[in-house]
């Protein structure tokens, strides 16, 4: 009979193991630790998030009924104070480094042929307990975090996210995130900053994203709509100008031609589209702004199979490895669910992923049904000659 490792064991192989020993030394994460290490932590975390586990007794308590198991993976069970003090203590930085490093890995081989980037970026609000008001305390709708991601839609994949309290503007976490020269940026009201507008288009990069209703410009030229364009929505195409100064706020260096076109949804509402992109037809940068759609599934996406809706713990630093940990295990199961054909649906992949997590069974497997046993021929011919 063939041997197989558990489901878990057969998830983590795309890790980067050497290079998560390297960042382990590089923080000094296993200095003076005697019961559990930084692997383990990570391990124990991941079974959580792709086991279903809401709180940290449960953590502890599913991951080590499995403890006979845990061998093959190279960790042990911890406990669950041992855990929560890991989580509160260990440098949230190695597990967004390591997410990085699982990226750059498995990006190339997830990414669909594109002729350019697209980047979405958006924030979700995750609520957060009492415990938490001393670092994320918000005077409207009590503490809560954000999570900040710049999303590939081509890849389906974030390629980057941040951290932060409910309370920061998401136009201050954007302005800290790495630009990708040469890239397509696209984004909603949340991020109305000309002067960040200006540092995409100096590095080259195309931004598409929405006007506010009592924002003017000038209106320079007024191009033809075309039947195509018509069809999907397009009321308007226009070139204009932004004003220099916008009430209570000083001059900005956005001084430059810029498109604006008019799309009809269906609800009946009129959007006031604008990109620096003067030379593509209409319709694209409509469906340049209709693909934001998708940074929102997958919000919602994440939300329903991971667990980032409740934490097993209330530090900021046990919150950010939280997030990191889901954003990993997300990455693992796109990956696993990439090189497999039995399941097409990612959803209906990671409800199988997390019924067999911990059984034998191999991810080329996991949509197939189990074969019957095999007859023991041997006892059936003795149970015969009695």
């Amino acid at each position: 009979m063939r041997h197989h490792n558990t489901l878990l064991h057969d998830l983590m192989k795309p890790m980067p193991w050497g290079r998560f020993d390297r960042l382990v030394e590089k923080y000094e994460a296993d200095k003076g630790v005697r019961r559990l290490s930084t692997k383990s932590q990570l391990v124990t975390l991941l079974h959580a998030q792709l086991w279903g586990a809401t709180s940290l007794r449960e953590v502890v308590g599913t991951f080590t009924s499995h403890q006979a198991r845990l061998y093959h993976l190279g960790v042990e069970a911890p406990r669950r104070s041992t855990l929560a003090d890991a989580n509160r203590d260990r440098p949230a930085a190695l597990f967004a480094e390591l997410f990085e490093l699982l990226l750059k890995q498995a990006h190339a081989g997830l990414r669909r042929h594109a002729r350019e980037a697209v980047r979405l970026i958006d924030a979700t609000i995750l609520p957060l307990n009492s415990l938490s008001r001393e670092w994320a305390s918000y005077e409207a709708g009590g503490a809560g975090a954000k999570l900040h991601v710049v999303f590939d839609p081509d890849a389906a994949t974030p390629v980057h996210f941040a951290v932060t309290a409910r309370r920061i503007n998401d136009i201050t976490a954007a302005k800290a995130m790495p630009i990708e020269a040469g890239a397509t940026y696209v984004y909603d009201l949340g991020y109305y900053d000309f002067a960040w507008w200006a540092r995409l288009c100096a590095q080259g990069c195309r931004f598409v994203t929405r006007l506010k209703k009592n924002t003017p410009t000038r209106l320079l030229a007024q191009r033809e709509v075309t039947p195509s364009a018509a069809a999907r929505g397009v009321t308007a195409d226009r070139v204009v100008l932004l004003p220099q100064r916008l009430k209570g706020t000083r001059t900005h260096p956005l001084s430059r031609e810029l498109r604006e076109v008019h799309v009809v949804i269906e609800t009946g509402k009129t959007l006031r589209i604008l990109s620096n992109d003067l030379a593509s037809p209409a319709e694209t940068l409509a469906d340049l702004y209709k693909t934001r759609w998708q940074i929102e599934l997958f919000f919602r996406w994440g939300k329903q199979t991971l667990k980032i809706r409740k934490f097993i713990g209330t530090s900021e630093n046990a919150v950010r490895i939280q997030l990191a940990v889901a954003l990993i295990a997300y990455l693992l199961l796109r990956i696993a669910h990439a090189g497999q054909r039995c399941v097409p649906s990612p959803l209906a992949f990671a409800r199988l992923v997390r019924a067999n997590l911990m059984h034998c069974k191999s991810i080329a497997d996991l949509g197939r049904p189990e074969p019957p046993p095999e007859p023991d021929r041997c006892r059936q011919l003795n149970l015969a000659l009695t």
